[in-house]
């Protein structure tokens, strides 16, 4: 296989590349705290004018569903930009390959 070369230019181009996907993750963490914060803030506020207490509003799952759903969502873009492969990474590709090639071997081994 050939080895690629890579220009000092197109280096930095990837390194700069990476740094703002990082960057965007980070602002993007930071405005999940801030926004979800506020919507709770606003949620108890706002219900607390109705009369309601102030552990009402943290028992209703509503006040929880952007927290969960964005978070997924943030998690997934974190995934995306560290490269984090969880659950199909080589060494899980490797392991399935051996464990097929043994079991060929097995059922080959049947009919001898």
């Amino acid at each position: 296989m050939k080895e690629r070369k890579y220009s000092n230019a197109d280096k930095r181009d990837r390194a700069k590349k990476r740094v703002e996907q990082i960057k965007g993750f980070y602002t993007h963490v930071v405005f999940y705290f801030v926004i979800n914060t506020l919507l709770v803030v606003i949620k108890i506020v706002g219900n607390s004018h109705y009369g309601e207490t102030f552990m009402g509003p943290l028992s209703h799952f509503s006040t929880y569903a952007t927290w969960l759903f964005w978070g997924l969502g943030l998690t997934f873009h974190g995934i995306m930009v560290f490269k984090v492969k969880p659950f199909f990474n080589k060494e899980w590709e490797e392991r399935q390959i051996q464990k097929y090639m043994e079991e060929d071997e097995k059922e080959s081994k049947k009919f001898e």
